[in-house]
């Protein structure tokens, strides 16, 4: 039999919500029992009055912390009836009230019940529902008779709630075949982020997605309104009371929990905005502009009761437009704020505003609209945008668009997927970004775009390269590339599992790393393509992935294993320069182990980053410093004679050279040392240019000088002046530990020393 007094509301509702809160299980226990209650797990919190008695506590277990979530998110939704606690079990069989099921989260409104279920594991698991799945499918007409009998006239939804389960393909679809709503962990991430902005109004937003297409039954749903044509397509315009927007309204916000309505294109309602416009409206205030919508007629014409008064002129019509009276029938384009500002206003049946309504506009052509309204405004993410560029671009008649728009879509696919290994990871649309998920789109996109598995085509659409995945149809591109780059992933994240969960504290799962990681994968096909062992058109994948593993054994051996030293480096790689260096990184760390991979420029970069050169070079910068400080010293020395460092240096570089002697000198006779600094001892290698250059220097003394042989066609004293900037900029370079002298830069280095040192 149903324990409905387990149902609770009013002050009742929020006591089962404090406890749901609250981290902990807590408990009366008597003080004797203490030590043995440790030993279980519990914690001391507190004495009571009567000394016999402590207050103990202890964590709740993770699936009943996951149940809490779930209870708190219907509860912060407003659903005003809920269960108190998980001992909430419900009769499924009127002829047998023995035969109950226990419920994890009942929740009820004034026009629904949501029954859900609630599975979830500690770690990020693949878990197979089938039996209880197929459990809850046999149980539900049941449940649905038992609550309705209760709460008659609503409409009963059931709900499969997960955390950290990666269901399989085949759950998926019994779960949707059986009508049960899926709710993923991006999907509960979804609604508990609407929840924070919109509070109470978040359950409009929910109720269109379970009810979508379900009759809103005694709704008044005619509105007085004007016919008329603009931009190829029909439109309404007419006002409404907000309430009732609200409830056919729904808005296409771009996140996991209405990819299955993709292209979706709307920013996250943002709580500050919200509240502001909510203020505004509540004292007295109003927006002439009207909210911009789509209304889905359902394949059903919508009825128009056209009044007989018209003008002849005017091509408008005026009349009784009969909007549907159904959840999730008008998508709204443009206003959302402004619609939701009315949610729990005073005014939300006592006002109406304006609305300009196009029937069945197609997603694609919404998306567009937005875009165009929303072109100039800042607040539209780069992210947000990106994305709904990849949407715009799937059928562009361009072919290089179209492969913008499958590495766009490939790159939501890692963040989104329950089976991907990036799940949680990739900054989408508008979510926020934080030290897990710290991946964007834009990363994966441009590691994809560097990267030869798709085709490029010429001006005319003509393949220029073809790619190694592309079968020519973008879904069909899609299917066989993702799978692969999934696996490889999951090849990575299963043998650097530490290092795959630090996020930004680590160098795999940011930016760089993934971008890395993307394009070594890339660099081995390419390889064992050309060593005829890969076959990505048609090669089973998994057969693909083996056939790569080998080459990233060596990589992913060496990760688990970096040295401190090495982190650092890796982790100090920033700027426009970072993804390559991590490229670099990666190949040379596989080259070392396996030489046939030997990527082109790779060599090049190994001979530029050994160090190889750096002893020499600041030996060598070091003599040419010397001697070209002499060299102006004597020449300055000889043109002006005793006065010349007067003379002959600008008034600042003298100033600060003799304040730096000044200093010196102090520290040494300070520590009892002999203190005998000159101010030509603290003239730099950027000193000696200004020097050179300085008033007449350059044209009575230096120019036959310092101008290097192959530097004489160059005709500012600048640009033959430029050799000392750049030995000036080495050894400032070679200051740092982690900086290794190119072969180009030593090559120059040991000209200049050849030129102005060994001459001597």
């Amino acid at each position: 039999m149903t324990n409905w007094e387990n149902i609770v509301s009013g002050k009742e509702l929020i006591t089962a919500k404090n406890k749901r809160k609250n981290l902990y299980i807590e408990a009366r226990e008597r003080k004797v029992a203490l030590e043995e209650l440790e030993e279980e797990g519990w914690e001391y919190v507190k004495d009571y009055a009567d000394s016999k008695f402590v207050k103990v506590r202890k964590e709740k277990p993770f699936y009943e912390r996951f149940e809490d979530q779930i209870w708190l998110l219907f509860f912060q939704m407003g659903f005003k009836l809920l269960n108190r606690d998980a001992n909430f079990k419900m009769n499924y069989d009127f002829n047998n009230p023995d035969f109950t099921q226990q419920i994890d989260v009942f929740a009820a409104d004034d026009e629904t019940i949501l029954i859900v279920e609630c599975k979830s594991s500690e770690d990020l698991n693949e878990v197979q529902f089938k039996k209880d799945i197929e459990k809850l499918h046999g149980q539900m007409e049941g449940l649905r008779k038992c609550a309705l009998k209760q709460y008659p006239g609503r409409k009963v939804k059931f709900i499969w709630a997960t955390h950290n389960c990666i269901m399989s393909a085949k759950d998926i679809k019994r779960l949707q075949e059986w009508d049960i709503i899926f709710f993923s962990d991006s999907t509960i991430q979804y609604y508990s982020e609407l929840v924070k902005h919109l509070g109470t109004c978040s359950r409009y937003q929910l109720l269109g997605n379970l009810l979508a297409n379900t009759e809103i039954k005694k709704m008044q749903n005619k509105v007085l309104a004007i016919k008329g044509k603009m931009g190829g397509h029909e439109y309404y315009e007419f006002s409404i009371e907000p309430e009732k927007l609200l409830k056919i309204g729904y808005v296409l916000h771009r996140n996991e929990a209405n990819k299955n309505m993709m292209p979706t294109y709307q920013r996250i309602i943002k709580r500050k905005r919200l509240k502001e416009v909510q203020s505004f409206i509540n004292d007295g205030g109003y927006f002439p502009n009207s909210i911009i919508i789509s209304i889905d007629s359902g394949g059903r014409k919508l009825q128009f009761d056209e009044s007989p008064t018209k003008l002849d002129d005017s091509i408008s019509k005026i009349g009784v437009l009969h909007l549907p009276k159904r959840y999730h029938s008008a998508y709204i384009i443009d206003g959302q704020h402004r619609l939701y500002g009315y949610s729990d206003s005073e005014y939300a049946n006592t006002n109406s505003i304006p609305i300009v309504a196009f029937v069945d506009l197609d997603r694609s052509e919404q998306l567009k609209l937005f875009m165009d309204i929303n072109e100039n405004q800042k607040s539209v993410s780069k992210t947000l945008r990106i994305t709904l560029n990849s949407d715009m671009l799937w059928d562009s008649p361009n072919q290089n668009e179209r492969r913008d728009a499958i590495r766009s879509k490939i790159a939501q696919m890692c963040g989104e997927e329950q089976s991907s290994p990036l799940l949680g990871r990739v900054v989408i649309g508008e979510d926020e970004k934080n030290n897990i998920k710290c991946i964007t789109i834009q990363a994966i996109q441009l590691a994809l775009q560097k990267c030869s598995f798709f085709s490029t085509f010429a001006k005319n659409n003509t393949i220029a390269t073809n790619g190694s995945f592309d079968v020519g149809d973008n879904q069909a591109t899609i299917d066989r590339f993702y799978p692969f780059l999934e696996g490889c992933f999951k090849t990575v994240k299963n043998e650097c599992e530490t290092e795959w969960s630090l996020g930004e504290q680590g160098i795999l799962t940011i930016n760089r790393g993934i971008q890395g990681i993307i394009r070594i994968i890339n660099d081995v096909v390419n390889l064992l393509i050309a060593q005829n062992k890969l076959f990505p058109l048609t090669q089973d994948i998994d057969d693909i992935i083996n056939e790569v593993e080998y080459y990233m054994s060596p990589l992913l051996n060496h990760i688990n294993k970096l040295t401190e030293e090495q982190r650092i480096e890796l982790k100090s790689f920033y700027g426009g320069g970072a993804e390559n260096k991590y490229l670099r990184y990666f190949q040379k760390v596989i080259h070392d182990s396996l030489t046939d991979f030997n990527p082109e420029g790779l060599e090049e970069y190994i001979e530029n980053t050994t160090k190889e050169y750096n002893a020499t070079s600041k030996e060598y910068i070091y003599a040419i410093e010397e001697k070209l400080k002499d060299v102006i010293a004597e020449s300055l020395q000889e043109y002006y004679g005793d006065k010349w460092l007067i003379k002959g240096l600008p008034k600042t570089t003298y100033k600060e050279a003799e304040k730096a002697a000044s200093d010196k000198n102090y520290e040494l006779l300070s520590n009892d040392e002999e203190s005998d600094i000159e101010p030509w001892d603290c003239i730099s290698l950027s000193d000696c240019k200004d020097i050179v250059v300085y008033s007449h220097n350059w044209s009575e003394i230096f120019e036959s000088i310092i101008t290097r042989p192959e530097d004489l066609i160059l005709s500012t004293k600048e640009q033959k002046t430029e050799w000392i900037s750049t030995i000036s900029k080495e050894q400032n370079k070679l200051s740092k530990s982690t900086y290794s002298v190119p072969k180009s830069s030593f090559e120059l280095i040991s000209n200049i020393y050849a030129w102005l040192v060994g001459t001597d």
